[in-house]
This record gives structure tokens, C-alpha cells and sequence, in this order.
């Protein structure tokens, strides 16, 4: 009954944290509403003439078509710069030698020489800066929400208006090559369409190479009214290699080339856009907002004069959304209901017509038209949502009514109107960045009042657990009469919700959960404050020491500080050389690096006789002194947050197949291995220097050899992963199947271990040889069942008397008349050995996810756990009385370990930072398993938080350890 208590409780506490988890991400993560109002030829955006007259022509809508057809190349992760020429050689200035510089040539010279025809744009992108928001907006012409970043690897249709539909709905043959995901956003749409897998990040040329193959037929058929293509190959490059790769270079030279054919074939009726829908980092990722993740390049190109003047010398600077309303009345399509986006005026005017007004008033026309439909779009969500703001958005109409009504009036006597549609279009264009502006700012605002409301019912869990902590220690401790008040508030929060319902009200699931929790929480912390803090100070609620409680608030502090947040990977370490720090010197105040007494146990029978000291001042601060080391070699592995542009990441977090030189290359694979084989012979020296090793138990026989071979496997696939781009054709078959089932061998080999260690957990060595007289007498740490609470405390005599018993049964069945000794040895390790051994096991598939040269730091990871642990037996006393207990020092230093180490794993809290490469480490080639590259990629994320969680059950173990040579003599030999 105990157990089912422990177990319903532990559920409550998970209730508990999922309930303000679920809280305060409803206010993080915000969504906006999504309308599926539809624009269509027959209604116009607003009240007025349409211009020209259009409605009436032929293939026009609400304004004439100048294009019937297009051609859209999309090229996944075209940065700005990519697209801008090599800038010329400064004397006196170090020459650029970027890859990705003035690889995009043709691109060039038709800026050049036609400059009426072509433009080239700095395309602006809204955050998040993953695929399928940008193709959600490059559609729709709307902004997605921080929210719709989760759903790049599991897209939708999109249900609002955009322009694919408003193509096929006019009657357009849409034909598609590229990325698959289109196929998921837009199920059915296409006349045509070639799709191709697009996951996998290490493919350069399956996409790329399957496009090229149907390109140029598919254009020169005609079967088509627009065209479009999406490569993945510079996104994929930038992913595996970085912008600043040799890949880079070629696979921009051969867009280069794509769009030189493109030109060649275009007729006079078609439009070319050629454009990025993101950029990337200078690691090559992407989905956060900087500079270079948000600079996309945006190239557009007719046969005949588009442009009235000639480019400036500096690209103009416009929202991504813009090319959708801009595309839309080109192509004589209504514009998508929900877009905010503003048309590019200057591809408007009348490049024929000398008379400037016909040009302004062209510009002027498209304007009001985009204006109509955004002011339409403003009326129809702000009364089917409450979250934009009133006060703007009432100056916003205000602004549009003026123009709109200046307008008009122009309409009417359009001679002599030249300066005053020029302040038409100032305040048109006024009134549609002034929406997007709203938009932007009222969508990802935060909801304060769920926000704090989910870290205020964390923080109440977290001390309902320091709370039972402490009350489980006192002897007489039962966990049933908690579950009373918890059962009276979940009660409550029922009652309360069947009265919502019945009322009518709209109920939300995630209020509704954050009401139980917090009504069966109440009455537990009412409880707790009746009948146990009256009786105690507050201050014994808290038991950890001053400082150490400091340096946690301090740390709890820095995450309301976007300051600390950025320099958070400085922070951490910072805090925990404090912490070492500190420990050290309380230790040496506390006289507790002296040499401690051996540990004796008088229940069984004799005393341990006296052994040399193993621990003195100079032992603990040369621990100290490494563990600070370590630390510090730790962060040289760093990578640099977006914010700070004047950091430098470290280059040794990129994998070894993009480096370039093949010397360089051998030298740092030979340093991984030689890693590699650090970490196994220091697992295999600390478990043979406290006798673990010598036991022919099944996890000992595992460690001999099966830990060689998990070693050999990694080794062998970090050669291949480094060398696959280099293998001969004949051999690439064979190196991608070896670089599949090479992983796999070994996180078989580590799933086998742990399965033997849950099975035979004891490392122990026990022999039994005749010599002794037989007797029938057991010596054990108690007979019968534990009777007091010193009986509970000491663990280590219960394993071996289980021991006993086991024996004697083996005694009883066997009809042995001789006499027989029975010895067990190095039952002090009996905890350590066996996490250890776990820990290694565990660590080589969380190794596996990771960069070769990242084993450095799984290598310092180890030693400094080692250091710590050891760090803190020094000052513990093996005979304190009572149930061992865990110090917060050593709690606290985990937690900040555990934070140094995930960004000294080269992560960041951010999308650009995923170790996306993860998701491909022992999945074949064009798989459709994308749960499991989640969770590979989250397993990468979270492997320091992993193996430190698992590491930290080592932290019970650091009584044991101290005392290992003394057990070893409390029972080296118990007769029969």
C-alpha cells in the first residue's frame, strides 16, 4: 500500500509541473487566429471603380494582367550577400576570399546590362526563419506566429487564402517541382507536380538533380501557366558544411547556371522571380532572427522594360510579404484575403508612357487596391478577435478613410494631380506599413498574467517537494495523508468546471488543468502551514547553507535579465567555479580535509583494522585544481550567441567532413580516437582500482569487452562519416550502408549492457574455497526483518546479507560435506561500479549524435564528475549517523555541470543552434520515420541534461566509495 501511495503521489507532483508547464507556454507561445475568408474576382476589396475599367477584360480581376505567366524559383536559404557581386580589391587591403562571393555571375551582368528589366531586392523576412513558415507567408502574404515553428516537420494544408489557390481557382496551370512539403501545404493543388524528399540534410543533389531533370522539358512544352521550383542544395550545403564551404561555391555556380537557362527560354508574357525564403547563420542554420537569417534575396526579371529607372547603388530593402500582393495583381488574381503585405510600387509604372502622372497614378491605383483589401481584412479580424490594438487600429482607419477618400477625388480630376497623388501614395503607404507594424507587435505579444501564473504554480511545486523531502527523512512518515487535500481540491476543480459548463461558457483545457492543480495545491500548503511551519521555523524549510542559496537565486534571477540570458553560457561556468570555490575553502575552514576515521561496524563482530589515510588538504585542493582546469578547457568548445556579433564560436564544433584539409583532418580524428580511448581506460582504471573488474558477474564480462567494441564501432563510423564525400562511387553504396548499421551496432551493444545491468546489477566479487570448518552458524548485519531505523541506514550490509541467504540456499540443495568459506570483497563500490557502468554505456550513443570533436568534451564531462565526486567524499564522514544524505553543494554544482555542458556541446536555447545532423546518425537514406529523427535531435539537445540527471544518482554513492577498502575488510570471510 506504501508503494501505490509513493506512486499516486509522484503522479500528482508530474500533474503538478505539467499543468504550469502547459500555463505559462499558453502564454509564451502565442497562436492567432486564422480566418479562411476568400478573395474572389466577383467582389471587390472595397467600395470605388476598379481601375481601367478592369473588370471587364478579359483574364483580368480587379486590376489588368500584365503577365499570364510566371516563372517562381525558389532557392531554400538564399542569402543576401549570396546574390551580391565580388566586391573589387582595395590596395592596401586584405583581398576577400568568401566561397559563396560573386558566384551568382549571370545575375550580375543582367543587372548590367538591363537595367530596366531586372531588380534585385534585400527581401526581409519575419521571424521564425524555417521553411514552412516562409512558404506560409511567401503564399499568403500574413505573418506566422513563434508558435508555427513546431509544425516544420509535420506541415499542413494551409487553410487561409493565398495565392496557389487563387491561381487554380482562376483556372491556371500550376506546375511544382522541389521540396515535398509543398505537397503537404497545398494537397492536390498542381497540374503537374515532381516531388522529392527533402529531409535529409546531408543530401546535397537528389532535389536539385531531380528539378534540372524535368526543368527545361516541362518549359519548353508550354503545358504551363506557372512555373515553380524549389532547391534545397544551398540550404543543405549551409546545414552540412557552413556558408563558407567549397560545396557552397558550387552549388551556388550551378543556380547561377539554373537561372541563365531560365532567361534564355522566357517568352515576353513571363515574369521571372527568382528568391531566398530565409538566410542562413555563418554555421550555415536557420530559425531565429538575425541579421543573416532574415537578409534573403529577392531577384525579379522580364523580357520586356519592367522598371522606369535604373537600379540604385544600394538594393532597396522590402518585406518578404510584399512579392505576394505584387504578384497577385501582376497576374491579375484578387489579392489573398489575410495579407498585410505592400505591393513594390515601381513595378507598376508605366515604363512606356513618358507622362510621369500615368505612372503615379498607376502606383497610386495598385496601392489603394492592396490599402482596400488590408483595411478589409483589419474590419473582418478585429471582430472575430480581441488581440489587436484598439487605439491604432482606430487611427489606422482614420488614415486609410483620408487617402482613400484623396484618392478618389483625384480620380475624378486627375489633371495637374501630380504632387497630390504623390502624398496619396506617402499616406497609403503610411497606413500599410502601419498595419503590418500592429500586427507584428500585437501578435507576438505575451500573455504576462498566464506567464506568471505557470511560474508561480512551478515554484509552489518545487517547494511541495523541498517540503516532502525534508518530512520524509523523519522517522514515522507516511505519504497517504497527503493525498487527502489532493483529492479535496481536484474535487473542487471538478465541480467548478461541470458549473462553468453548464453556464455555457467556452471552457479552455489548459485554465481548466492549472484550476485542479492549483485547488488540489491549496489545501496541501494550507495544511503544511497549519500543522508543521508553526511548529518550526521557516528557516529549517530551507537547509541548504547561505551562500550556496545565493548563488541558486542569483542564477534564478539572471533568466529575468536578458542580459544574463545571452551571456548565459559564461554565466554558468562562472558560478559553478564560485560554487568549487567555496567548497573548497568550507571544507578547510570545517577541518573536514583531514584524514577520516576508517569505517567500523561493531554488529559484525570485529573492527576494521587501521589503514593508511587516503585524504589531506593537499589531495582535496589538487581536485579542486583539476576540476577548475577542466572546466576551463570545457569552454573553449562555445558557440557564440546570434547577439553578440563580435564573439567568434569555436571552429572545433563543425564535424570533421567539412573540414577541408586532409592533414589537418587525420590530426584532429586522431585526437577523437585518442579521446575516445582516454575515456574507456579511465572507466576501466576506476572500476579496477576499487575491484569491479574482477568479478565474473555478466556486466563485468561486458565491460572487458564489450565496451572495446562500442569503442571500435564509433571510432570506425567517425572515419566514414568524415570520409564519405571523398569514398569512390563504387564504394559509396557500401559507406552509406556501414555508416547506418555502425550506429546501430553500438546503441545495440549499449541497450544489451544496460539490460545486463539490470539484471545482475551487483559488481561484486564473491568466492567460496574449502578451508574453513563448516557451521551452520550466518553472520548477518540483523536477524530478521529491519527493526530500527540504524537497521535502514546501513544498505550495503543488507545486499550482502541477500547474499548470504543466497548462498546458503545454494548450501542447502547441494549435499556438500566439506567445509566451505564464503567471501564477498569490494562491497563499498557496489553503487558506484554499477552507475558507472551505465553512465558509460549510456554516454557512447549520446556520443554518437554528436560532432567526432565534441568527444573532447564528453571526455572532460567524465573527469570533471570524477573531480566532483571525489571533491565532495573528501568531506563527508562515513560514520555520521542517520540516513546518508545528499549535500546541496553537490546538487547545485550538478545543475550548473549540467549547464556548462550543454553549451559547451556547441547548443544554444535557440533554432539555429539544433544539431539538425542528429536526426541522420543511423537512419537510412529517404526514410519517413520523422519521429525518431525528433527524437534523436531532442536526445542531442538534452544528452548533457541526460547524463547528468543519471550521473546524479551517483551522488548517493558517494558514501560507499569512501569507504570501499574498510568493507572490504568488515567481511572478508563469513563462514557457513
Amino acid at each position: 500500500m506504501r508503494k501505490i501511495s509513493v506512486l499516486l503521489f509522484l503522479a500528482w507532483v508530474g500533474f503538478l509541473f505539467y499543468a504550469g508547464i502547459a500555463l505559462f507556454t499558453s502564454g509564451f507561445l502565442l497562436t492567432r487566429l486564422e480566418l479562411t475568408n476568400h478573395s474572389s474576382c466577383q467582389e471587390p476589396p472595397g467600395p470605388g471603380s476598379l481601375p481601367w475599367g478592369s473588370r471587364g477584360e478579359p483574364g483580368a480581376c480587379w486590376m489588368a494582367s500584365r503577365f499570364s505567366r510566371l516563372v517562381l524559383v525558389l532557392i531554400d536559404a538564399l542569402r543576401f550577400d549570396f546574390a551580391q557581386p565580388q566586391l573589387s580589391h582595395v590596395s592596401g587591403e586584405p583581398p576577400t576570399s568568401l566561397p559563396f562571393l560573386g558566384k551568382l555571375g549571370f545575375l550580375q551582368r543582367i543587372l548590367e546590362i538591363q537595367p530596366h528589366h531586372a531588380r534585385l531586392y534585400q527581401s526581409k523576412v519575419d521571424p521564425p526563419t524555417t521553411t514552412m513558415q516562409r512558404l506560409k507567408a511567401l503564399t499568403t502574404g500574413s505573418l506566422p506566429t513563434f508558435i508555427d515553428a513546431g509544425s516544420n516537420f509535420a506541415s499542413y494544408a494551409i487553410a487561409e487564402d493565398n495565392l496557389v489557390k487563387q491561381l487554380t481557382s482562376t483556372g491556371r496551370r500550376v506546375v511544382f517541382m522541389g521540396d515535398e512539403t509543398w505537397n503537404d501545404l497545398f494537397p492536390g493543388a498542381f497540374s503537374q507536380a515532381f516531388f522529392f524528399p527533402s529531409f535529409d540534410v546531408r543530401d546535397l543533389h537528389t532535389v536539385d538533380n531531380g528539378i534540372l531533370e524535368h526543368l527545361y522539358p516541362i518549359m519548353d512544352s508550354g503545358e504551363w501557366d506557372v512555373l515553380i521550383t524549389h532547391f534545397l542544395g544551398v540550404d543543405h550545403c549551409g546545414h552540412k558544411h557552413g556558408p563558407h564551404h567549397p560545396e557552397m561555391a558550387k552549388k551556388l555556380s550551378q543556380m547561377d547556371q539554373v537561372i541563365q537557362g531560365l532567361v534564355e527560354r522566357l517568352e515576353n508574357d513571363t515574369l521571372l522571380v527568382v528568391t531566398g525564403d530565409h538566410g542562413m547563420t555563418t554555421s550555415g542554420n536557420h530559425g531565429g532572427d538575425s541579421e543573416l537569417e532574415t537578409s534573403a534575396a529577392l531577384f525579379l526579371y522580364s523580357p520586356t522594360a519592367l522598371f522606369p529607372s535604373t537600379p540604385p547603388e544600394e538594393p532597396e530593402v522590402i518585406p518578404q510579404i510584399s512579392l505576394v500582393p505584387t504578384l497577385a495583381l501582376l497576374l491579375g488574381l484578387p489579392i489573398p484575403f489575410g495579407n498585410i503585405g505592400e505591393v513594390i510600387a515601381e513595378v507598376f509604372s508605366e515604363v512606356e508612357d513618358s507622362q510621369p502622372h500615368s505612372s503615379t497614378l498607376a502606383q497610386a491605383s495598385a496601392l489603394h487596391l492592396n490599402a482596400q483589401q488590408v483595411s478589409r481584412f483589419l474590419h473582418t479580424y478585429s471582430t472575430a478577435a480581441q488581440d489587436l490594438q484598439v487605439k491604432e487600429l482606430h487611427r489606422l482607419q482614420n488614415l486609410f478613410s483620408k487617402a482613400s477618400a484623396d484618392y478618389q477625388r483625384l480620380l475624378q480630376s486627375p489633371q495637374g494631380a501630380e504632387a497630390a497623388l504623390q502624398t496619396v501614395i506617402t499616406e497609403l503607404q503610411q497606413f500599410l506599413r502601419g498595419v503590418r507594424a500592429m500586427c507584428i507587435e500585437s501578435w507576438a505579444r505575451f500573455s504576462l498574467v498566464r506567464m506568471a501564473g505557470g511560474a508561480a504554480l512551478l515554484a509552489a511545486t518545487c517547494f511541495l517537494c523541498l517540503l516532502v523531502s525534508q518530512w520524509a527523512a523523519s522517522p514515522g512518515f507516511y505519504f497517504r495523508p497527503l493525498l487527502i487535500p489532493m483529492a479535496w481540491g481536484l474535487t473542487g476543480a471538478l465541480v467548478c468546471a461541470g458549473l462553468l459548463a453548464t453556464t455555457g461558457l467556452k471552457l479552455d483545457s489548459v485554465v481548466l488543468g492549472a484550476m485542479a492543480a492549483v485547488g488540489s495545491l491549496l489545501p496541501f500548503l494550507w495544511k503544511a502551514w497549519a500543522s508543521w511551519g508553526a511548529k518550526r521555523p521557516l528557516a529549517a524549510l530551507l537547509p541548504m547553507p547561505g551562500p550556496v542559496l545565493l548563488l541558486l537565486l542569483i542564477r534564478f534571477a539572471g533568466f529575468f535579465s536578458d542580459s544574463f540570458v545571452i551571456a548565459e553560457a559564461r554565466a554558468a561556468p562562472f558560478l559553478l567555479i564560485s560554487l568549487i570555490l567555496l567548497l573548497v575553502a568550507q571544507l578547510h575552514w570545517e577541518g573536514k580535509l583531514l584524514p577520516p576515521k576508517l569505517l567500523t561496524i561493531p554488529r559484525l563482530g570485529f573492527l576494521t583494522p587501521a589503514g593508511p589515510p587516503r585524504h589531506n588538504g593537499t589531495h582535496a585542493l589538487g581536485l579542486g585544481v583539476g576540476l577548475l582546469l577542466c572546466i576551463r578547457l570545457a569552454g573553449l568548445f562555445h558557440r557564440c550567441p546570434e547577439e553578440t556579433p563580435a564573439c567568434s564560436s569555436s571552429p572545433w564544433l563543425s564535424p570533421l567532413a567539412s573540414m577541408v584539409g586532409g592533414r589537418a583532418k587525420n590530426v584532429w580524428y586522431g585526437a577523437c580516437v585518442g579521446a575516445l580511448a582516454a575515456l574507456l581506460a579511465a572507466v576501466r582504471l576506476w572500476l579496477r582500482r576499487y575491484g569491479n573488474l574482477k568479478s565474473p558477474e555478466p556486466p563485468v564480462l561486458f565491460v572487458r569487452w564489450g565496451l572495446p567494441l562500442m569503442g571500435l564501432g564509433t571510432a570506425a563510423y567517425w572515419a566514414l562519416a568524415s570520409g564519405a564525400d571523398e569514398a569512390p562511387p563504387r564504394l559509396r553504396a557500401l559507406v552509406a550502408g556501414a555508416s547506418v548499421m555502425l550506429p546501430r551496432a553500438v546503441a545495440g551493444l549499449a541497450a544489451s549492457g544496460l539490460m545486463l545491468l539490470l539484471w545482475r546489477p551487483v559488481t561484486v566479487l564473491v568466492k567460496a574455497a574449502a578451508g574453513a570448518p563448516r557451521t551452520r552458524t550466518v553472520l548477518t548485519p540483523f536477524s530478521g526483518p529491519p527493526t530500527s531505523q540504524a537497521d535502514l541506514d546501513y544498505v550495503v550490509p543488507q545486499i550482502y546479507r541477500h547474499m548470504q541467504e543466497e548462498f546458503r540456499g545454494r548450501l542447502e540443495r547441494t549435499k556438500s560435506q566439506g567445509p566451505l568459506t564464503v567471501a564477498a570483497y569490494q562491497l563499498g563500490s557496489v553503487y558506484s561500479a554499477a552507475m558507472v557502468t551505465a553512465l558509460t554505456l549510456l554516454a557512447f550513443p549520446l556520443l554518437l549524435l554528436h560532432a567526432e570533436r565534441i568527444s573532447l568534451v564528453f571526455l572532460l564531462l567524465f573527469l570533471q564528475s570524477f573531480l566532483l565526486l571525489h571533491l565532495l567524499a573528501a568531506g563527508i564522514p562515513i560514520t555520521t549517523p542517520g540516513p546518508f544524505t545528499v549535500p546541496w553543494q553537490a546538487v547545485s554544482a550538478w545543475a550548473f555541470m549540467a549547464t556548462q555542458t550543454f553549451y559547451s556541446t556547441g547548443h544554444q536555447p535557440v533554432f539555429p543552434a539544433i544539431h539538425w545532423h542528429a536526426a541522420f546518425v543511423g537512419v537510412p537514406e529517404g526514410h519517413d520515420f520523422t519521429w525518431l529523427s525528433a527524437l534523436l535531435v531532442g536526445t542531442n539537445t538534452f544528452a548533457s541534461h541526460i547524463l547528468f540527471a543519471d550521473f546524479g544518482l551517483c551522488l548517493g554513492s558517494l558514501h560507499p566509495p569512501q569507504a570501499s577498502h574498510g568493507l572490504e575488510g568488515v567481511c572478508p570471510q563469513v563462514h557457513f
